[in-house]
Parts: structure tokens; sequence; C-alpha cells
């Protein structure tokens, strides 16, 4: 009796008889990851040339607001370890683990990738002390002691000619970001210590619900391979410690109920379809920009072929609407202000030619040149997911589901799609001119996906890149986030 072949096994296998077409893919992934890193460093050159020259692009080492500092710290020695173990051990154990574990396991190799990242840095600059800053939400705490009058003259704090005006971040966004800070204080959770460790680890639940999402939408071992690209992404950098962390896991769960309501792959979907309102409705109260995640939702629909979960999406996201409308904010006011103040700072000199180009260099620092390679692959795959899209529905088939199933390629392809439309849009308005490597976090989550269309056999090549982008970023650059 022979056993079953491990995923090694047959990637070597595969690899030993691939096909002139694949070699010619292959060398075409290197020659996308090598533009992607071209254009890093046209960024970075052009930038420089830029702040020199003007300082109008106002970060000190484009395209990233960052600082030149080589350094190790105490997170070191983990970040390294966890590199190692994910690269060596997180493809086989993919490919082997029940799904429930690798769910958890997925999620927990993100959790300590993450914090060993932010503790290069050390506890107290890594962790404690980034949400604290003068542009953060913890300044602001005490402000909002009597709740109802804070939300109700929230929005005559935002233009920074306003009186007692709110710092860049609490301006920046709809309360329920700075509210999420003040109800862990309210617990007895105040302070930077647990605001980042909160930062952390819900954030780095997005893995989880990637997972299940993909699951649900395209099929099990396409999310079982994009499983160690999800942990081991470069965007932890930024995930730890930056509140956009937790407002990617807010969005993703969205997202993954919304594909569990969709496909039916859970026993209460209509439960499922209004938590996802809920948390969609927090994901746009908790960032103006993130409405733009309604974009993935529609993908996840399309993709299903079904209106169902709709009506309680939309009761969902009216419910938290209502709720903050009647605390007394007016969500349209807020944006209108927030416009205005954005173009009274930086915003104002930062040219919108340089960025337009230079957010998407950022875009490859936090998803890597893997997912560059992988987004090659879905732009290839793109042109036939289209017309079978149009052509005939593209159902999911779940637990009770029927009908024809397009290839998990074509399906990976639509939904990807939908997430970089998703940041293009946010590219092109202008109101993203530099830091997106942490404002376009809950965008990017989505394109790591990508890393699944990669031939196998490359899987540990292509993580030792991502580590390797990730160390070095977060060992030769002290970021601002």
């Amino acid at each position: 009796m022979t056993s079953r072949p491990t995923s090694e096994e047959r990637a070597d296998a595969a690899a030993a008889r691939r096909t002139p077409e694949e070699r010619a893919a292959c060398r075409a992934d290197l020659l996308a990851a090598a533009a992607g890193a071209l254009l890093v460093a046209l960024a970075a050159v052009v930038g420089t040339v830029i702040q020199r020259a003007n300082g109008s692009l106002h970060v000190n080492v484009p395209p990233l607001y960052a600082s030149w500092f080589a350094h190790l710290g105490p997170g070191t020695p983990a970040a390294l370890a966890v590199a190692v173990l994910v690269i060596a051990y997180g493809p086989p154990l993919a490919d082997r683990l029940p799904w429930r574990r690798l769910v958890l396991t997925g999620w927990a190799a993100a959790l300590a990738w993450t914090w060993s990242l932010a503790l290069v840095d050390g506890w107290q600059t890594g962790v404690a002390r980034r949400l604290t800053t003068e542009y953060e939400y913890l300044t602001v705490i005490r402000r909002f002691d009597d709740l109802g009058p804070a939300l109700r003259g929230f929005t005559a704090h935002i233009l920074n000619t306003a009186p007692d005006h709110w710092p860049a971040h609490v301006a920046g966004h709809p309360p329920a970001a700075v509210l999420t800070f003040v109800g862990l204080d309210r617990v007895g959770l105040g302070g930077g210590a647990w605001a980042g460790a909160w930062c952390i680890t819900v954030g780095t639940s997005a893995a989880a619900a990637v997972l299940i999402a993909l699951r649900a939408l395209t099929d099990e071992p396409t999310a079982r391979r994009a499983a160690p690209f999800l942990a081991l992404a470069p965007a932890a950098v930024w995930v730890g410690t930056s509140a956009d962390g937790y407002f990617t896991a807010v969005a993703a769960w969205s997202t993954a109920l919304l594909a569990l309501a969709a496909t039916r792959r859970t026993r209460h979907p209509a439960a499922a379809a209004l938590a996802s309102g809920l948390l969609l409705g927090l994901t746009c109260y908790l960032s103006y920009g993130l409405t733009l995640v309604a974009l993935i939702a529609a993908a996840v629909l399309l993709l299903a072929r079904t209106a169902r979960p709709l009506s309680l999406l939309v009761v969902g996201v009216a419910a938290v609407a209502a709720v903050f409308t009647l605390a007394g904010f007016d969500w349209w006011e807020g944006y209108r202000l927030l416009v205005e103040r954005y173009y009274q700072g930086a915003a104002a000199v930062r040219p919108y030619a340089y960025w337009v180009w230079g957010n998407l260099a950022c875009t490859v620092l936090i998803t890597g040149l893997a997912t560059v390679a992988g987004l090659r692959r879905v732009l290839a795959a793109a042109p036939t997911a289209v017309r079978q899209l149009r052509s005939r529905p593209p159902s999911v088939t779940g637990p009770t589901g029927t009908g024809p199933l397009h290839r998990p390629v074509d399906r990976l392809a639509i939904l990807v799609l939908a997430a970089l439309l998703a940041l293009l849009v946010a590219d092109l308005s202008g109101m993203s001119k530099a830091e997106t490597e942490r404002i376009w976090l809950p965008f990017a989550v989505w394109l790591l996906p990508a890393c699944a269309l990669l031939p196998t056999a490359r899987h540990r090549h292509w993580l030792t890149a991502q580590a390797v982008l990730a160390l070095g970023v977060n060992h030769l650059l002290y970021t601002g986030w």
C-alpha cells in the first residue's frame, strides 16, 4: 500500500514535467516582479529628487512615510524564526491541516509575524507609544467623557481653523475610529499598550477572514495555497502598529460573512448577512475611504449570483448609520469638512502627478513582489473570467447549491480585480496622496490571494522574497506607523 504523495513531492513532479508554456509563465512572473521592483526604485529616486528640490512630498524616504534608521531589536530573532518556519513548513502544513485548524494556525502565524516585526522597534516605540503621538486617537480620549456632546459637536472640530481642532487622524476619520479606543479605556484597557495590542490582535485576524472568504468563493485548495502568503505578508510592518490594521480586519470579516451568506456555506445565512451589514456599516464609520469596500462586496454577490443577502446587508449598514445619525454625527458633513481639512495640510502641496503612481509603489511594498507576480496571472486570466461572468451564471456550489462552476482561477481573478479596482479608485480620487502603505491595507489584503496562482513548486522562493522585503523595511527604516 503506497502513501499519498506530499504537496512537495507533487510540486517536484509537476516541475519535472513543466511544459514550455508553463516555463514561459514563470519567466513572465519574474519579469512582473522585476517591474514592481523597478517601480519602487523609480518612485524612490524621483521622489528623493522632488523632496530635496522643494520638500513638497512631505516624506523623508519616498514613497514611504519613514526615516532611515538601520537597527536591530528584541523582535529581530523572533521575526527571523517566524519567517524561516513559515517558509519551511507553511506550504506543507497548509496542504495537510484540517480546515478549521488551518484558519486558526494562519491567524496565529500572522499574529506572531506582526508582533515580532513590531517589537523590532522595541516595546515602547513599536507598540505602546505608537498610538499616543500628537496625531493619534489616544490624545483626545478625555474629550469623550461626555459622549453625547462630543458626537454632536464632532464635525465642529474637523477643520484646522476650528477652535480646539482634532488631531490629524481623529479629524480624518468618522468617530467610530476614536470611539473604539474610548471604549477600550472605559472597560479598563486604556493607554497605548492596550490600544497597540488591540490593533495587532484584531488586525491579524484579517488573514483568517480572507481564508474563509476564499474557500467559500473559490475552493479549498485555492485558499490553502494562499494561506502562507497571508501569514507572511509584508503588510504586517504597518498592521503593527496602526489603527488601519484594525480597520482592515473589520472590513475583511464583513466580506467573509457576506461570502458565507451568499454561498450559503453557513447554517445561518441570514444572521451572517446581517452581521456582514453591521460590520460594513462600522467600516464606513471607521474610515470614509473604506466605503469603497462596497466594490468587493458587490463582487462577492456577483460571484455567488445572488442578491439574497442584500436586504439584510442594507439593514445592517442602515442600523449603524442610524445610531450615529441619531447621536448627532452627520457622515456627509464630516466627509465634506474632511476634504477641506485635507487640503489645509500637506495635501495642498503634495503633487498629485507623483503620488498617483508613487502610491502604487507603496502597494508593491505592502503586498510584496510575489503578489505582483500573482497579479500578472490574475490579469492574464481576467479576459476569460470576465467573459465567463457575462456569458453564464458563475454560481458557487455550497452545501445545497447546484449549477455550473467556473474554474477557481476565474473566481479568484474577479475577487482580486474588485479589490484592485477599489484601490485604483482611491488612488485616482487624490484623497490618498502618500501614507497609503497603511491607508490601503484593507484593499491590499485582498490582493495577496493572487499568490495562490503561483506554481506550488516555487512557493518557498516567493515566500522568501516576501519575508526579505518585510525584514528589510522593518530593519532599515523607522516607519511612521
